[in-house]
């Protein structure tokens, strides 16, 4: 299916690479979807972390009624962030692991961010009683990580700054407020915590209204890059259309996913200091718009700063692989 209408557009100042970077096929064990992976430069070579549903394929997805049997996060590892990825042979986390909470029934789309000495995730977590936000210490080795907080339902999406603000740990985070805002009317919030675990001064900081492109929901992606003039921040925009039908392995799929940016003041992250007003990203190619689970999906959980004065955003497409764009940081600014 090609891209939808209205057409919306990538900016050019954003490279993106023509095919994926990681697919189901790089993986050594059972894999249907990879894709949603956070990515952090980590003791000279690029770490990442993505989400795997494994369990079905296409036909069986579409024709017998299968579902995918699970869901798990795994490792891969790069020395420059681009290709050559060596996938961890076992999954970190595996929504069928024998040992794992009865309360819990999957992790995913996590993001990794290194704070000080500290390896920290944020995963989304279905839960027999709702859906959470879940901040977790990884090892140094990356082989175990261990549940610092959980959010109470309905939150996800959580994405920590890459250091301290004010002596505390910040985040953004997604709510779903169906009673006060309505179905899928959802926004970014910004919260506070002196450990990461009790967490609080919690306020609005922008608005699905405030995107000009979204008329459905709005959330955070990446950890912030800080730059002189603030953090630079990307967040996912949602337009839904109800005429729009078929649109991947789903009888229908009716919303599209792009990526926006905005800038936040360095000193107090709640204040927002400009918002790009049209899409830094949108679903344009095949892998983007005509292949895969989920058509016309972007959702970046990665923006890496490198030295060079460019970022690596690291972004699912189609909810089915994991894709790279790059761009230079001084471009991005120019949009603010």
């Amino acid at each position: 299916m090609p891209a939808v209408l209205p057409t919306l557009t990538t900016h050019p100042c954003i490279q993106k690479r023509p095919a994926p970077i990681l697919t189901s096929a790089d993986l050594p064990y059972a894999s249907s979807l990879v894709f949603n992976a956070g990515v952090i430069k980590y003791r000279g070579e690029y770490v990442m972390i993505f989400r795997n549903d494994y369990g079905a394929d296409q036909y069986a997805y579409e024709t017998l009624g299968k579902r995918f049997a699970g869901t798990g996060v795994g490792i891969a590892r790069s020395k420059n962030g681009v290709d050559g990825w060596r996938v961890e042979p076992q999954m970190l986390l595996d929504s069928n692991d024998p040992f794992m909470d009865p309360e819990l029934r999957r992790f995913y789309d996590p993001r990794i961010v290194q704070i000080e000495d500290r390896l920290l995730l944020c995963l989304a977590a279905d839960t027999r009683h709702g859906v959470c936000g879940v901040i977790a210490a990884l090892s140094d080795d990356l082989k175990t990580c261990r549940v610092l907080s959980t959010t109470a339902p309905d939150n996800r999406n959580l994405v920590l700054f890459p250091e301290k603000i004010g002596g505390e740990y910040v985040r953004l985070e997604r709510p779903m407020p169906v009673y006060s805002r309505g179905k899928d009317r959802f926004d970014i919030w910004i919260s506070r915590s002196p450990d990461l675990v009790y967490w609080g001064q919690s306020r609005l900081l922008l608005g699905v209204e405030d995107v000009p492109w979204a008329n459905n929901k709005i959330g955070p992606t990446a950890s912030p890059v800080k730059t002189d003039r603030g953090w630079l921040t990307l967040f996912h925009a949602v337009d839904r259309d109800e005429t729009r039908g078929k649109n991947g392995w789903e009888t229908a799929w009716k919303k599209r996913y792009t990526a926006g940016l905005m800038l936040l003041d360095l000193k107090d992250p709640s204040k927002v200091l400009s918002v790009y007003q049209q899409p830094l990203l949108a679903p344009e190619l095949p892998m983007e718009t005509e292949e895969g689970f989920r058509q016309n999906v972007i959702f970046p959980c990665a923006m890496v700063p490198e030295e060079d004065g460019t970022v690596k955003i690291y972004y699912g497409a189609s909810d089915t692989c994991v894709c790279l764009a790059e761009a230079k940081i001084d471009d991005l600014l120019s949009l603010l």
